[in-house]
């Protein structure tokens, strides 16, 4: 019985080792970490928005009121949104030339560009309607 005894301890001892060995193979290799002060940044530029050449705002819309001195707009998409604007001096005089051949009539559609400090329309454009 003793023998036995020692039979089956050695053959666990056995079987043991060669368990823990095969455990052992299959560890993956442990390789050094790359260290980022030796790599090279990547340099990445990022996408900026085309400033305005003028700096001018833009208002669409319908004329309600054009004058020599300024010009009464409601908005293309809100009919509730009416505003008044006075013309520069350039835009003045250009605005005269259109009023000694007929003028801008109710409805007609514009688009304004203009200082938005002091809300003086710079340039406009538009089809002014026929005289009455």
């Amino acid at each position: 019985m003793k023998k036995l005894l020692q039979i089956a301890s050695a053959s666990a001892l056995l079987l043991g080792t060669m368990a823990i060995s095969r455990a052992e193979a299959q560890d993956p290799i442990v390789t050094a970490p790359i260290i980022a002060s030796e790599v090279a940044p990547i340099i990445v530029s990022a996408v900026k928005p085309k400033p305005k050449p003028t700096g001018l705002a833009k208002f669409e819309g319908t004329v309600l009121l054009a004058n020599s001195v300024q010009i009464t707009v409601k908005a293309m998409g809100n009919d509730l949104s009416i505003q008044t604007f006075p013309l520069s001096e350039v835009a003045s005089a250009k605005m005269q030339q259109i009023i000694d051949k007929g003028g801008y009539q109710y409805g007609d559609k514009v688009k304004l560009e203009y200082d938005p400090q002091s809300m003086k329309v710079v340039k406009f454009k538009g089809k002014p309607s026929k005289p009455l």
